[in-house]
C-alpha cells in the first residue's frame, strides 16, 4: 500500500494590499488583488475573462478551530449542527476561501476586482478562469 504524506505547504502568490479609495457606492466592493512579480507571467490573458475565481487563506482564524468539523450553518444556533463540508462556514480543517469575482482590469500584477470575500492582508493562494468576456451566462 502507497505511503501517504498528510503535510504539504501552500505558500501565497499575493495578497489582498487595499481596497479602491471611491464614494461611488458601485465602486464600494473594488479591492485590489496583488500578484507577487515572479507569478506576473501567470496572469498573462486573464484580461479575457469578465469572471475569476481568488482562492485565499483564511489568516485570521484561529488554529484551534481548524479541529471543528461540525458547526451551525450561518452560525445560527437555532440551526442543526452539520458538517463543515456540507456549509459555507470558514471554520474547517484547510481554511482556504474562494470567491468568484469580476474582474474589472489588470494593471501589471494587480487585479482590480468586485465582490471578494476577504480582509485585507488575506494570503491569495490561487487564481482560476471563470467566464470569457465573449461568453454569455
Amino acid at each position: 500500500m502507497m505511503e501517504l504524506d498528510d503535510s504539504f505547504q501552500i505558500k501565497p502568490i499575493g495578497y489582498l494590499l487595499s481596497s479602491e479609495d471611491s464614494s461611488d457606492d458601485d465602486n464600494s466592493d473594488v479591492k485590489i488583488v496583488e500578484v507577487f512579480p515572479r507569478f506576473q507571467a501567470g496572469l498573462e490573458g486573464i484580461e479575457d475573462f469578465r469572471t475569476i475565481w481568488i482562492l485565499f487563506w483564511l489568516h485570521n482564524l484561529p488554529e484551534e478551530t481548524r479541529s471543528v468539523l461540525r458547526v451551525h450553518a450561518q452560525g445560527d444556533r437555532s440551526k442543526p449542527l452539520r458538517g463543515v463540508f456540507a456549509t459555507h462556514s470558514p471554520i474547517r480543517p484547510n481554511p482556504i476561501g474562494i470567491s468568484r469575482v469580476t474582474l474589472i482590469r489588470r494593471d501589471a500584477n494587480r487585479l482590480l476586482v468586485r465582490g471578494l470575500d476577504a480582509h485585507l492582508g488575506t494570503p491569495v493562494i490561487d487564481i482560476k478562469s471563470g467566464q470569457r468576456k465573449n461568453e454569455t451566462s
